[in-house]
């Protein structure tokens, strides 16, 4: 089957683009896999698959695929991208447009720079929500490691996070720490590893290793869950400045009970084709 697709990244989180509106076409898990493969597909952090809504007050509805094939909740950096492409492909003209996730609907606002502004929703702290086997809610928690306890802060925002504060983000191990905490049974869905260096009250430095992808250059998601842990712990102001390793993010949060704003780039680095079983 020959597939037209769209290769697209946010600070170097890179997504592979499907328009399932225009073309017909599947996307499971095995084609997810073959797309993603960076020595015999078209390489990716990430596959995007955008559909028409289910709901008739929604505009669209993506899914979402790690590059291992599995099927996730969220990506601030994807919707990001994913609202860039369906302007660009004028599958709409809408500045604000609704869109459908496994997380739930989010809303996506385009900027006159060409900044796109996610509402990525209200982060969920309650452990049965994350999900985390942990019995009560806490501002931290420690996770037993096979060579350390690591105090984590845990949320999520539609998909799960472990944030833990370090002194320095180039020291920190996240390539060891990173799997081990991603596949840690305290989270029974796997969890996102957020490794944060705060700078200064409306600025911090942050990795993270994602569940099903590795570490990556950039995740919006968990630059949003590194601003909350450090705005529930009184270090960070509502507004902060995000450095990833590939770039920034500006990130607005007001306080419990309120949606996380997220704030960034989206580009597109070229369109083909390719034949998929």
């Amino acid at each position: 089957m020959r597939l037209k697709f769209t290769k697209m990244q946010g600070l170097g989180n890179d997504f592979v683009v499907i328009d399932a509106i225009s073309q017909r076409i599947d996307i499971n898990s095995d084609r997810a896999r073959q797309l993603a493969d960076r020595r015999f597909g078209i390489g990716c952090d990430q596959v995007l698959v955008v559909m028409p809504p289910e709901s008739p007050d929604s505009d669209f509805r993506y899914r979402i695929f790690n590059n291992d094939g599995t099927e996730v909740e969220m990506c601030g950096n994807g919707a990001r991208c994913f609202a860039k492409f369906v302007r660009d492909r004028r599958l709409t003209g809408k500045t604000t447009i609704n869109v459908e996730t496994l997380a739930g609907k989010i809303k996506l606002l385009v900027r006159n720079n060409s900044d796109i502004t996610v509402d990525m929703g209200i982060p969920l702290l309650e452990p049965s929500a994350i999900p985390m086997l942990a019995k009560t809610r806490a501002l931290t928690y420690d996770l037993p490691l096979a060579d350390r306890t690591l105090t984590i802060g845990a949320i999520s925002m539609g998909n799960p996070h472990a944030v833990t504060i370090v002194d320095s983000v180039t020291e920190a191990p996240v390539a060891t720490l990173g799997p081990e905490i991603e596949a840690h049974p305290l989270f029974p869905q796997r969890v996102n590893a957020g490794f944060m260096e705060i700078i200064s009250r409306s600025e911090i430095n942050l990795r993270v290793f994602e569940r099903g992808a590795g570490e990556t250059l950039a995740c919006g998601s968990g630059a949003c869950a590194a601003v909350v842990v450090g705005k529930l712990h009184n270090l960070l102001d509502s507004t902060v400045n995000v450095n990833l390793p590939g770039g920034h993010l500006t990130i607005e949060w007001p306080g419990e009970g309120h949606s996380v704003m997220m704030t960034g780039p989206a580009t597109t680095v070229f369109t083909g084709q390719i034949d998929i079983k």
